[in-house]
């Protein structure tokens, strides 16, 4: 793909630029092959491992369908879907559409079953398609690849139109096969500008076959689609390509999205030589084990009995830190400023050491 970007003759030719040229720079440094190259080399085929499903959810996923009903999916206007469930799955029927979640999610962690209809009819696209389309745009896609030659971009666990998966881990239709998808959402910033693309990890039937990929835009069929600005949160969608392709045991975790909190450590201070030269010495425990706390240059250190040597931070004059550590000393001084006695507390125990020398 080649482009060229003229100089801006007015404001929003101006804007365009600002908009989108990142998305184009971003998109052009990832597009080795063409979308659906039939010369593209196709994934080795393998034997993924023996049936292990279904896989139970976890206690803080969200359940998306329980074997029961398909209240918590809809059609792609907000009505009650026409897709058909029976006994533990639902099954897409040709002509009723997309379906999508009610509830919109960011990044997740996703668990779907799938199994591609028998008898196998149909080849390449036209057999046992479907797809996952997170936030409704970005698609794992489904399709029957067992013993079914199509282009590698477009086989089952692909990223559609992006990356083929790195093999080939399909059972035979008919078998329960299953996705579990880590994907994190595109991030932009306040003008709508791409930030961060979205990246997925992708295990097919257990195996692994996408390994935290950088997604470059919405998933299309013979069109590349730039990254646009869309809310952070969607819905999940299923797609229906014609072919009665079921689904079972979908469920959902959501990913933390805040950033963790920042530590509260107070800021580090420094005394003079003559002040740190008073907690040298040794400090001993009702058992008998000895700590001895040294000053080499202008740092103290803590000496364990295992020779283990640990800088020490200095916070006040009664509270000091292991460098790099949660493990704390605090220390009793006397009316002269001189420690007598320390104590160490890791992990919410506290152990006492007398100043011996």
């Amino acid at each position: 793909m080649s482009f060229s970007v003229d100089v801006p003759k007015s404001y929003l030719d101006m804007l365009f630029v600002l908009l989108f040229l990142p998305t184009l720079l971003f998109a052009q440094g990832n597009m080795k092959w063409k979308a659906h190259d039939m010369d593209r080399p196709r994934p080795k085929i393998i034997t993924p491992p023996e049936n292990y499903l279904p896989v139970s959810p976890p206690s803080d996923a969200i359940v998306l369908f329980n074997g029961k009903d398909l209240s918590l999916w809809e059609d792609m206007e907000g009505n009650k879907t026409k897709w058909i469930f029976k006994d533990d799955y639902f099954e897409c029927v040709k002509g009723s559409g997309f379906i999508r979640t009610k509830q919109g999610f960011g990044d997740v962690q996703l668990h779907i079953e799938w199994a591609a209809p028998v008898p196998a009819k149909g080849h390449s696209q036209g057999r046992g398609n479907s797809g996952v389309f997170l936030m409704g745009r970005y698609e794992v896609q489904v399709l029957d690849s067992y013993d079914n030659i199509t282009y590698a971009d477009g086989q089952a666990a692909a990223i559609y139109g992006q990356y083929p998966p790195q093999v080939n881990a399909a059972r035979p239709p008919g078998e329960w096969q299953s996705y579990d998808i880590v994907f994190h959402r595109p991030r932009f910033n306040n003008l709508g500008v791409l930030e961060k693309p979205a990246t997925m990890t992708i295990f097919h039937n257990g195996v692994l076959v996408q390994d935290h990929v950088e997604i470059w835009g919405g998933t299309n069929w013979q069109r590349y689609t730039p990254y646009s600005y869309h809310p952070e949160k969607l819905p999940l969608s299923l797609q229906d390509h014609g072919n009665p392709v079921r689904f079972r045991n979908v469920w959902i975790r959501q990913l933390s999205e805040q950033p963790e909190q920042a530590p509260n450590y107070p800021p580090a201070i420094t005394l003079s030589t003559n002040d740190m030269q008073k907690y040298t010495g040794t400090y001993e425990d009702k058992d008998g084990e000895k700590f001895q706390i040294v000053l080499e240059g202008e740092t103290l250190y803590l000496l364990r009995p295992t020779n283990r040597k640990d800088e020490l931070i200095i916070y006040s004059k009664d509270r000091f830190a292991l460098r790099y550590t949660a493990i704390e000393l605090h220390f009793h001084l006397g009316e002269n400023g001189i420690p007598n006695e320390m104590t160490l507390t890791f992990t919410g125990e506290s152990f006492k050491f007398k100043k011996i020398e």
